[in-house]
């Protein structure tokens, strides 16, 4: 979906006071803990990768169903991705535990990471909330991105360090992640350019989430300045 700048939305908050959160802690293995007090904002220039970092589990990108033999193309400047591969639901994902938590935050980005290239947020929409903000400016602008023909190129998603900040009993809990995010060309339905392409990016998030009715939600994002 269209990469969002600090102009183009207010700052998201988190649900209860602003967060004092750096890249820097993200970085540097820091677990647990109660949150620290600074803002999260909507943009970031931080580049840097992660000095250590625990695997991550993530939602297997595989096609849903039945084996294929239809063979995934990436989008270019001639068309839309092609065969794309629909990511499935950890069990561990539907879990009321940090793990499942960690687990859930995998896939809602492998979901996310998939409504770039085909436009489709049907799996992705029941996986936040109305008080996301920052969730529903994702919605619109992947919106756009496919509207009238139009299509992306590039963009996928990656999330190479989950850090859980699990505090038993909260109903909300919340976490740092790092999402690593390809380059961006916009296309409109007769294959021109539609607007100027986005760089890769290399980002701090702070992402919030409540397991509500048997499933977890993101019910607040931000970017950590």
């Amino acid at each position: 979906m269209p990469r969002l700048s600090s102009a183009t939305f207010p700052l998201v908050r988190p649900w209860t006071a602003v967060m004092a959160l750096t890249l820097a802690v993200l970085l540097s293995g820091c677990q647990g803990g109660p949150a620290p007090s600074t803002q999260l904002s909507e943009s970031s220039s931080t580049t840097a990768a992660p000095t250590t970092s625990a695997p991550v589990p993530t939602a297997s990108a595989t096609p849903a169903g039945p084996p294929t033999s239809a063979v995934y193309k990436p989008a270019d400047a001639k068309g839309k991705a092609q065969n794309v591969p629909v990511p499935v639901m950890p069990e561990l994902a539907k879990e009321n535990s940090k793990a499942g938590l960690e687990a859930f935050i995998g896939y809602w980005y492998a979901q996310l990471s998939y409504v770039d290239e085909t436009g489709d947020m049907s799996s992705w929409l029941p996986l936040i909330t109305q008080d996301c903000r920052l969730c529903l400016r994702l919605q619109e602008s992947g919106e756009d991105g496919y509207i009238d023909g139009r299509w992306l190129a590039g963009g996928r998603i990656s999330v190479p360090v989950i850090e859980v900040q699990w505090a038993g009993g909260d109903a909300t809990q919340w976490s740092k992640v790092q999402v690593i995010q390809e380059g961006i060309n916009y296309y409109n339905a007769d294959g021109t350019t539609g607007r100027a392409s986005d760089e890769m990016t290399n980002d701090a998030f702070a992402l919030f989430a409540k397991y509500v009715e048997g499933q977890w939600a993101v019910t607040d994002l931000g970017l950590l300045s």
